[in-house]
C-alpha cells in the first residue's frame, strides 16, 4: 500500500486556527473561520486511511458469513447454483485466500466442485444452444468463479463456450434473460462475463470465432455509454477483456471514479444512496481492470465508507429493488429478503477490502 503522506492535513487548516484565534469574538469573519475549520478538520478525518488492522479485522468478521451462506443455499436449492451464493462467494473467498487469509478450504473447493457439477450436468443443453436457467449471465459468472478457483478446461467448459458463441448470435453484445437489479439487468454485465468465459476457457479450435465476436462487442462497448453504476462496473471490465486501449480503459476509469458520492462510496442509482454493493463492485473493477492502486486516495475513502457501512455482526445489509421470481428461503445469510443482494454486496466488499491488504 502506498505511504499515507498524501492523506496527512495540509498547513492550510493551520492557518484557519490560527486565524480563528486571532480574530475578535464577535466579529462575522470569527463565525466564518470556525465554519471552515470545523468542515477542514472533518474532511481532514476522512483522508486518513484505514489501517490493516482495519481492513483485516472487517475481512476475517465477514468470511464465515459467506461461507456459510454459500453452504446453506447448496443444501435448500437442491442442486441449483445461484451467482448471489455461490459465485460471488467464491470470488470473495478465493481473494481472500490469496491475501493470507485463513478460510475453509474444504468448503471452498466443496463451492467449486458445486459450480462445476452444476454446469456439467447442463452440457447437454450447452451443446443443443439451449443453456440453463439464466442464460448467458448464469454460464459465464460460472466460468469466472472456476477460472479464479484455477479450474482446468475440460468438455463441460467446452460445451459452455459453444453455447455462449451461438447464444444471441444476431447481437453486437449478450443481453440478460430476466430482469433483477442490479446484478441481472445489464447489457454489459452479461457481455463482461460472457467474454470472461470466452477468454478464459477457450479452445485453439474456438480463438478464431472468438475473436470475431470480440471485436464485434469491442466496437459497441466503445461506443455505448453506462446509464449506472453497475453498468460502468462491467464496461470497465468488459473493455479491459476485450483487450481495449490503454486510453479506452482510461477513460471508463474515469467515467466510474467521477461517480464517487461525498460520502466515498458509489450507488446504484443518481437517486439513491451509497451502497455496499455499488461501491464494493466499483473498488474491485477499479482495482482489477483499472490498475487503480489499493492507495490511492479514492480507494482508501471506498474502504472507510465499506467499514462505517458493515454491521457488528460482520453482514452488510442492502435493500433490495428487484421483484421476487423465486420461491423465499433462507440462504444462510442475514437480511431476511434483502438477503440475496447483501450476500451479493458482502462478496464486493469483501473483495475491495482484501485486495487492499499487504
Amino acid at each position: 500500500m502506498s505511504s499515507t503522506a498524501s492523506f496527512s492535513c495540509p498547513s492550510p487548516f493551520f492557518l484557519l486556527k490560527s486565524l480563528l484565534l486571532t480574530s475578535p469574538p464577535s466579529s462575522a469573519l470569527y463565525v466564518f473561520v470556525a465554519a471552515i475549520a470545523i468542515a477542514a478538520e472533518a474532511y481532514s478525518a476522512e483522508l486518513v486511511p484505514p489501517t490493516q488492522e482495519e481492513i483485516r479485522a472487517a475481512v476475517t468478521k465477514s468470511l464465515p458469513l459467506l461461507t456459510n451462506a454459500a453452504r446453506v443455499s447448496k443444501e435448500e436449492r437442491d442442486g441449483c447454483m445461484t451467482c448471489h451464493n455461490q459465485v460471488l462467494p467464491i470470488l470473495a473467498l478465493s481473494t481472500a485466500a490469496a491475501r493470507g487469509f485463513p478460510i475453509d478450504q474444504d468448503a471452498l473447493r466443496d463451492q467449486v466442485q458445486f459450480t462445476a457439477s452444476f454446469l456439467a450436468k447442463n452440457r447437454d443443453a450447452y451443446l443443443q444452444g439451449k443453456g440453463q436457467g439464466g442464460q448467458a449471465d448464469t454460464a459465464g459468472y460460472a466460468l469466472w468463479a472456476l477460472d479464479q478457483a484455477g479450474w482446468k478446461a475440460d468438455a463441460t467448459t467446452d460445451a459452455v463456450i459453444e453455447y455462449l458463441l451461438g447464444f444471441q448470435i444476431d447481437l453486437v453484445h449478450w443481453k440478460p434473460h430476466s430482469r433483477r437489479p442490479p446484478t441481472e439487468q445489464s447489457l454489459f454485465t452479461s457481455t463482461h462475463v460472457a467474454l470472461r468465459g470466452l477468454k478464459s476457457f477457450g479452445t485453439a479450435e474456438q480463438k478464431a470465432r472468438i475473436q470475431q465476436r470480440l471485436e464485434r462487442v469491442r466496437e459497441w462497448l466503445l461506443k455505448t455509454l453506462p446509464e449506472d453504476t453497475e453498468d460502468a462496473v462491467a464496461r470497465l471490465r468488459a473493455l479491459r477483456v476485450a483487450g481495449a486501449e490503454p486510453h479506452e480503459v482510461g477513460n471508463a476509469v474515469q467515467t466510474l471514479l467521477h461517480s464517487q458520492q461525498t460520502d466515498g462510496g458509489w450507488a446504484q442509482l443518481p437517486d439513491m444512496e451509497s451502497d455496499a454493493y455499488a461501491t464494493g463492485s466499483a473498488l474491485a473493477a477499479l482495482h482489477q481492470a483499472g490498475d487503480l492502486p489499493v492507495g490511492d486516495r479514492t480507494y482508501m475513502r471506498g474502504l472507510r465508507y465499506l467499514l462505517a457501512a458493515q454491521l457488528p455482526d460482520g453482514s452488510w445489509h442492502v435493500k433490495t429493488r428487484s421483484k421476487p421470481i423465486q420461491t423465499y428461503y433462507e440462504s444462510g445469510y442475514p437480511h431476511a429478503k434483502d438477503q440475496f443482494i447483501s450476500v451479493s454486496a458482502a462478496s464486493w466488499a469483501t473483495t475491495a477490502l482484501a485486495l487492499a491488504v499487504e
